[in-house]
């Protein structure tokens, strides 16, 4: 994955939410985003999956510029994966439906081929059993897991996860975060806000700390927890790495 943001700016009323953020990134296949709760991690990560648009500045993956017109910006979402904290699952499907929908509705297939992908994602991530209950029958875990097989279901040029375990006890967190090390494993481009630092630590090529709606520090998993520059990061990383 190559991914640019250049003097990125994003306000919501009177909140600047990124400052001109700056990003320059080649050839990576896990970008991490840490930093403090309101630095500005989930902003870019939506700016970066088309969700939203930014005030100003560019956005650039795979040498593809992001556009404002939401016609282009259409097209451009249904490359991308989203997987959100809170699942975002139809609560009145079961599991099966919520993959084979989005398949046939927005991405064109048939209705055999979404009901194949589906299937072979749900038995991929060990989920077969549960594929005719509803999100209010599973676990957390399980939810997320439906998540995650929905966001792959039509083979996304980036996955992007935001804070996919922040509303998981520890065991239902530890199964979330193994499927998605899998999936780096596997080759997906993935990029990733967390504040599970071993984690981002362990899978990361690329992480950038963010705060304050800036880019303070980037580098490699070793650049930025073995030899942390600013004062900032080392603070971040003292009381994260407590927990």
């Amino acid at each position: 994955m190559n991914l640019s943001l250049k003097n990125v700016s994003k306000r919501y009323g009177e909140f600047s939410a990124l400052k001109g953020l700056n990003l320059e990134l080649d050839s990576s296949r896990c970008l991490t985003l840490i930093g403090p709760s309101g630095g500005g991690k989930s902003t870019t990560l939506r700016l970066i999956a088309g969700l939203e648009k930014a005030d100003s500045g560019q956005i650039s993956l795979n040498g593809q510029l992001l556009a404002n017109d939401e016609r282009k910006l259409l097209e451009y979402r249904k490359s991308i994966g989203v997987v959100f904290q809170a699942y975002n699952l139809f609560p009145h499907l079961d599991a099966l439906t919520n993959i084979t929908l989005p398949l046939e509705k927005v991405h064109g297939f048939n209705k055999t081929a979404a009901q194949s992908r589906a299937n072979e994602l749900l038995d991929r991530l060990q989920l077969s059993e549960h594929s005719h209950k509803k999100p209010s029958e599973l676990s957390g875990g399980q939810n997320q897991r439906v998540a995650i097989a929905r966001a792959l279901a039509h083979d996304p040029a980036l996955l992007l996860f935001d804070e996919p375990t922040s509303a998981l006890d520890p065991n239902m967190s530890a199964e979330v975060l193994d499927v998605i090390e899998e999936l780096i494993q596997d080759g997906t481009d993935c990029i990733v806000v967390t504040h599970q630092m071993s984690f981002a630590k362990r899978v990361s090529d690329s992480i950038a700390f963010i705060t304050n709606g800036e880019v303070a520090e980037y580098g490699s998993s070793s650049d930025i927890f073995d030899t942390p520059n600013t004062p900032e990061l080392r603070n971040f990383l003292e009381q994260e790495l407590k927990y």
